[in-house]
């Protein structure tokens, strides 16, 4: 038997016995754990689809709305992606949600999610081949697949799915590039750096925790030539391409936001930033949430939400524990790129918490209650790998003084997965529980305004505020150009100063523009009907009297 010593750099191969070795996969390894992501991808969608959780999500809905608009608008452009939520995931959308059908049922957004899913499953594979066996490296990706939570987020339009992928795949090629700068292979540095910069410009435009990721693997880049002068100088001009690019992701969104919004940090500060949201969500008098300007108080938060994403039960404290225990031997053993990026999500919503007005709540701790659960399954790939890598190096030292336990750990370790996944499901995950908490009275009703919507003569130009409730006019099939709502300024303007003169109908939600512009301009509407649900605010439908129907229209 070979012994494990400690490593010259990160990728070096090790023997650790019975034929077992340490080293980068194959394709034809990681073929079959992305073609079992795929069927386990499908059935997670046929449950979440069936149950009707696909849309549970408010932001989900949202997400669609805003991948619709770029197209289905009455000025369709770039300048329909909104100044807040980042563009990639969008514009992966578009493509699929044109179609009114996904549109509706939410399918739009589950195709670009799956596929997400299985290339951040095989990245995870691949990745922990370079640190274990293959047969820990394969409990790792299990422990990762089978989460219940990434699984039913892998069915909707959110962005995790997406970021995951992002975060593994961008710490993979890091490893890579510094393992051929190590070994001077100026040729594989060059292509890497390139790849490396484009998935960090992906990652910009996926979500503001990429902006960080980006922003250390260049510096990790960076840092290891600086410590290789031969290949430093070989790779120069790359490395400038490299960088122009790195930063070329958050140079173009601010000025995006500049050129739109008339302010390159309106996404920090403008009327739907996490900032205005918390203001505009917090109660008269209320205090601010629990962790505000407290970092040890967002640390404990954050990882306990962290472990309820990736455990059953209570048993997150131990996953977490031995988490960090395998980071430290990670570090140990020349894996530091590896713990840095993945456990970076860490330092972000730490910060975020505390600094960022952005609550988590989740139900042991007070307020006892769902919401952003979700931000803690951007650990499950530090969870996953570092939970096994701390296994295998146990393993391996019981080899020769413990055989019998030795070879029982792989069962036992498989075993605990299935029965954690299991467990997770029978509880109703974390992520979907929220989902459907918070879901209740907005699925009510836009359902309810939906129907009304159906009512109306197809065709009719709608005034409505959109931003909030834009499920009811995707539950009735209504396209979005056929509405006059605020995506569009100038027609917005226009119809809100005359309501009765530019729509057939009007919905006036109350404390919107509609409703303070129907209040202004009421001549020539009828109100139909007033729809009121617990939670919502009341939404007053009305007819104008002024607004010619089209021929044969009724």
């Amino acid at each position: 038997m070979t012994r494990r010593g400690r490593r010259s750099g990160p990728l070096a191969p090790v023997v650790e016995g019975s034929g077992d070795v340490v080293r980068p996969a194959t394709r034809e390894e990681t073929r079959p754990v992305a073609l079992a992501a795929v069927v386990v991808g499908f059935v997670a969608l046929i449950v979440s689809f069936l149950r009707g959780y696909v849309l549970l999500y408010g932001d989900a809905v949202a997400h669609l709305g805003i991948a619709r608009r770029i197209l289905d608008s009455r000025n369709p452009g770039l300048s329909q992606l909104g100044g807040v939520w980042l563009p990639l995931p969008h514009l992966l959308m578009v493509p699929f949600v044109q179609k009114m059908e996904w549109w509706q049922n939410g399918l739009a957004g589950s195709w670009p999610s799956l596929l997400c899913y299985v290339a951040g499953v095989a990245g995870l594979y691949r990745l922990a081949r370079r640190m274990m066996t293959p047969k820990w490296a394969l409990a790792a990706t299990l422990f990762f697949g089978l989460n219940p939570n990434l699984l039913y987020l892998s069915t909707t339009a959110m962005t995790e799915p997406l970021f995951l992928a992002l975060l593994i795949w961008l710490t993979l090629l890091t490893v890579e590039c510094v393992d051929a700068i190590h070994r001077g292979k100026t040729g594989f540095v060059a292509r890497r750096m390139i790849l490396i910069a484009l998935f960090i410009m992906a990652a910009v435009f996926t979500r503001y925790d990429g902006w960080v990721l980006g922003a250390v693997v260049w510096c990790v880049v960076a840092w290891e030539l600086r410590r290789k002068r031969d290949v430093w100088r070989a790779v120069a001009p790359f490395f400038v391409v490299f960088t122009l690019l790195t930063v070329a992701g958050p140079l173009s969104w601010l000025a995006y936001n500049q050129h739109f919004f008339h302010d390159a940090l309106d996404f920090m500060r403008g009327p739907y930033s996490a900032g205005a949201i918390e203001r505009k969500t917090t109660p008269p008098g209320a205090g601010h949430y629990r962790g505000w300007h407290n970092p040890v108080w967002a640390l404990i938060l954050y990882m306990r939400t962290a472990q309820l994403d990736a455990a059953a039960w209570e048993i997150g404290f131990a996953v977490m524990a031995v988490a960090i225990a395998g980071s430290v031997l990670a570090v140990r053993r020349g894996f530091t790129q590896v713990v840095i990026l993945l456990w970076l999500p860490l330092a972000f919503y730490v910060y975020s918490v505390a600094f960022g007005s952005v609550p988590i709540f989740i139900p042991p701790l007070w307020p006892h209650s769902y919401y952003n659960s979700r931000y803690g399954m951007e650990l499950l790939p530090a969870l996953a790998v570092f939970l096994f890598f701390a296994v295998a190096w146990i393993e391996q030292r019981w080899r020769a003084s413990q055989p019998l336990k030795s070879r029982l750990m792989h069962p036992i370790a498989l075993a605990l997965i299935a029965a954690n996944t299991v467990a997770m499901m029978y509880r109703v995950p974390l992520v979907l529980k929220e989902a459907q908490v918070n879901s209740t009275t907005r699925v009510a009703f836009e359902a309810a305004l939906a129907r009304e919507l159906k009512s109306f003569p197809a065709g009719v130009p709608i005034l409505m505020y959109v931003s909030d409730h834009v499920g009811a006019l995707q539950q009735a099939g209504i396209p979005l150009k056929q509405t006059w709502n605020e995506n569009d300024y100038d027609s917005w303007m226009a119809a809100l100063a005359d309501p009765a003169g530019r729509a057939a109908y009007v919905i006036a939600m109350a404390g919107d523009a509609v409703s303070k512009a129907v209040a202004e301009r009421p001549q020539g509407l009828t109100e139909l009907t007033v729809l009121c649900t617990t939670g919502q605010p009341c939404a007053r439908i009305y007819r104008s009297e002024r607004f010619s129907l089209p021929p044969g229209a009724s």
